[in-house]
C-alpha cells in the first residue's frame, strides 16, 4: 500500500512518557494507517490497511503481545 505522508497528522499514544519519545506514533491516511517510531521520526514508516490496523489493535487489547 502506498501512503501519502505529506498530509499525515501524527498522534502519540496517551500511554507514552510525557516527552513522547518512548512510543509509536500513528497517522490515519485515507484507507490506511501509518506508524513510526517516535525516537526516529525520519526513519521508516509502516503502512497498514484499515482492516490490518483494526486487527492489530484488537490483538493488543486482548493481550496477545503482552511480554509479562
Amino acid at each position: 500500500m502506498r501512503l501519502d505522508l505529506t498530509t499525515a497528522t501524527w498522534r502519540t499514544s496517551s500511554h507514552s512518557n510525557g516527552a513522547g519519545t518512548q512510543c509509536v506514533e500513528v497517522a490515519a491516511l485515507g484507507a490506511g494507517v501509518a506508524a513510526r517510531d517516535s525516537k526516529d521520526r525520519a526513519g521508516g514508516v509502516l503502512g497498514f490497511t484499515g482492516a490490518e490496523w483494526a486487527s492489530f489493535v484488537d490483538d493488543v487489547k486482548g493481550g496477545v503481545y503482552d511480554l509479562a
